[in-house]
């Protein structure tokens, strides 16, 4: 729904995108699409828009976001990633889903950049997570901004029964977040399960919120913390977003979306 309710996630991720230096191409991560032996990236030159969703409003299955791929590019990543020990290969076929084309929908609107979308292993974990935004942080020097898309926080059995109002634990999830991204607590971060207020019932599961540490890897032990505010949407979605920099070189980011 975010793609057709921007709110105030949407108006704030537009605004940086007309912010951020224009980089040569995308690379983006998201959870809907997982892969289980091995990382994928997709090497298409015209990736397909996937509508990887149901029963939702017509108007959701006729966007299209027709950004150019950059094959070159997927292959200077599976290399990247063989040489550090990630299994990986080109998806030629793979277009981009919902939780890629959503954000950049608001993040580069007129679709113009080249996009590459690198798939999450099954098996990640936090630091898995954080270790493999490490490896494609040379990216940053080819211009590249790097987007981790996923959702600060997702229980979706509350979604479908959710209040307007705003549950506390999502607010009290996202102030932990926020204070532990700003004082560099990287232990605690990755341990959230165990530190952070409600963890179990903000992610039942962590693939939501897996990319968070993505583009923390891929921002280096330096950095810079910007938060895009997002609000709380359907109750219980916390929708803010971050932006990571390390001086100056504005080029990864955590953006929100389910």
């Amino acid at each position: 729904m975010f793609a057709i309710e921007p709110g105030l996630a949407g108006k704030n991720l537009a605004e940086l995108g007309r912010e951020l230096p224009r980089p040569d191409a995308i690379v983006i991560l998201s959870p809907h699409w997982m892969t289980r032996d091995e990382i994928s990236v997709t090497a298409s030159t015209a990736p397909e828009t996937i509508h990887d969703f149901g029963g939702f409003p017509d108007a959701l299955y006729q966007i299209q976001y027709p950004a150019p791929g950059a094959p070159a590019l997927a292959s200077k990543i599976v290399d990247m990633l063989s040489n550090t020990g990630w299994k990986s290969r080109l998806d030629s076929h793979r277009g981009l889903d919902h939780g890629a084309w959503v954000p950049l929908l608001y993040l580069a609107p007129e679709a113009d950049i080249p996009v590459v979308q690198v798939s999450m292993p099954a098996s990640l974990d936090t630091r898995d997570a954080w270790q493999l935004g490490k490896t494609l942080k040379p990216l940053r020097d080819m211009n590249v901004l790097i987007v981790a898309s996923g959702s600060l926080t997702h229980n979706l059995y509350e979604f479908r029964g959710a209040t307007t109002h705003g549950a506390q634990y999502v607010k009290d999830f996202a102030a932990w977040t926020a204070k532990s991204l700003a004082s560099g607590n990287l232990d605690q971060l990755l341990n959230y399960k165990q530190y952070a207020p409600s963890a179990e019932r903000a992610h039942p599961t962590d693939e939501h919120f897996l990319p968070l540490f993505i583009a923390l890897g891929a921002a280096g032990e330096s950095y810079e913390t910007l938060v895009v505010e997002g609000g709380v949407t359907h109750g219980v979605l916390a929708m803010d977003s971050y932006l990571f920099s390390t001086s100056g070189d504005e080029r990864f980011a955590s953006a929100q979306t389910i």
